[in-house]
């Protein structure tokens, strides 16, 4: 009866499965090795394709960024120009009613 309680407790059954696995390791290791290989294969290679994925559109995002800080700039400095532009005039239309309120 000692034995049979044993291999109903929980730690008869564990050391009957670590020696099962002991047991088998050998023959099943070798297989299980051969068959890994070219999962971790074809995982390495979709993990390049994804990064050169990401690596192009990581470019292409850079692109997109350049062209719109550009265009915001050139919005900027033309801005500028009508602003000057604008108090230019003013101050020669206020320059020429001084003097023409004076004359």
């Amino acid at each position: 009866m000692a034995t049979e309680d044993f291999f109903k407790s929980g730690t008869g059954k564990g050391i009957a499965i670590g020696i099962g696995v002991a047991i088998l390791a050998p023959l099943l290791l070798p297989a299980a090795a051969k068959a890994a290989r070219p999962l971790a294969r074809a995982a390495i290679k979709s993990g390049m394709l994804l990064f050169e994925k990401g690596r192009e559109t990581a470019a292409e995002l850079g692109e997109v960024l350049d062209d719109l800080l550009a265009e915001a700039q050139a919005e900027i400095e033309a801005e500028h120009h009508h602003a000057a532009d604008v108090e230019e005039v003013t101050e020669e239309t206020v320059v020429e009613t001084v003097v023409e309120n004076e004359s």
